[in-house]
Formats: structure tokens, sequence, C-alpha cells
């Protein structure tokens, strides 16, 4: 996958970079029961869509994308709007290696762990509940497989791995369908850390 994501972001083939923040995302920082603003993690956060909506909404945001030229264009962007977020190259499942921190209260991944690697997956939850604070809030969008899981695209999750892969650390609070893609159901998780 890792191909894919740097080609796709070369060639501008980017059909998940909408340019517009996902309502659930909207709903936890400007709807009636909204967080109070502190840190805020983009995870995968690609051209920073997500991480400069959180920043020019009192969230001091951090971004992380593998894609140098993703970051590239995150960076510009804030720059362009005058926002401070924080961009960041690296993998996510080495997210202590990072330096980003810890104490986080938002944690959002609209897409990315659904195209980590299995054998990675664990590594990544791993590392989001270390640097998510006490009772944070993790959005999680994610493709649910109805099929083979060896088609081209992201290889999303099994049913019920959500659940049993953050058990340790987190709790569901809800699930929610969300828009179906490329052949496969989809869901957005809310997960508070223990």
């Amino acid at each position: 996958m890792s191909f894919f994501f740097r080609a796709a972001y070369l060639f501008g083939f980017k059909p998940w970079d909408s340019g517009v923040s996902p309502p659930e995302l909207i709903s936890v920082v400007e709807g009636p029961g909204r967080l109070t603003p502190g840190r805020g993690l983009d995870l995968g956060c690609g051209t920073g869509t997500n991480c400069l909506y959180m920043a020019q909404h009192g969230w001091e945001a951090t971004g992380v994308d593998f894609v140098p030229r993703a970051i590239a264009q995150a960076r510009r962007k804030a720059a362009a709007a005058g926002a401070s977020a924080r961009f960041v190259v690296g993998d996510v499942t080495r997210l202590t290696d990072l330096g980003v921190g810890v104490g986080y209260e938002l944690l959002l991944d609209l897409g990315c762990f659904h195209s980590i690697p299995d054998a990675r997956r664990d590594a990544y939850i791993a590392g989001a509940t270390e640097i998510a604070k006490q009772g944070a809030t993790m959005l999680l969008f994610a493709m649910v497989r109805r099929g083979d899981p060896r088609r081209i695209g992201p290889r999303g999750v099994a049913r019920g791995e959500v659940a049993q892969r953050f058990a340790s650390g987190w709790e569901i609070v809800s699930e929610d369908a969300g828009r179906p893609m490329f052949g496969n159901d989809a869901a957005w998780y809310r997960l508070r850390r223990r």
C-alpha cells in the first residue's frame, strides 16, 4: 500500500481527499456535545484538511502521514490559512518514535487504520493508546470487508476487528454505518481511552 499512496499523491489521484471535514468530526468539535479544545492528532492526515480544521477551532493540532508530498501540501495549506497546525512525516505504527508527544484528547483516523497491514495494526494501537490521554476520544472511519481482502485497494477491517483489537485500552462508545465504498461496507467508530 505504501507504493500506492506515494504514487497517488504524485499523480494527483486521491479520491479520499475531499477537502471537506466529515460531519462526525464537526460534531465533536462544534456540535452540542462538543469536546473542549485540547490536543488533537490526525493519523494519516494526507494534505491536512482535518488537522487544519481542528487548528482553526482552537485545537493544538498535529497531523502524521508517511507520504512526504502529502505533508508538504499540508504545510503549504497551513501557511496559506495562517493556521498553527504541525505536520510530521512518519509511520503511524511507530508513533512514539516520531516525537509527537502525549496527552492527546482527540485522535482522528479517516481511513488510515484500514490500510495498515494486519501485522502492524497492533503496533498502531499501542502507539495511539500510549499518546492518548485517559478519557480521550478517537474517531475512526474504516471500510469493513465483505469479501476477498486480497483485492486492490485498502484491506479494510474484518467485522468485529476494531472491538477486538482496541479492547485492552479503549471502549467503543458507538459504531455507525458509513457509506459503502469499493464493494465494502464502512463504519464510523467512536472510542474512548480507558
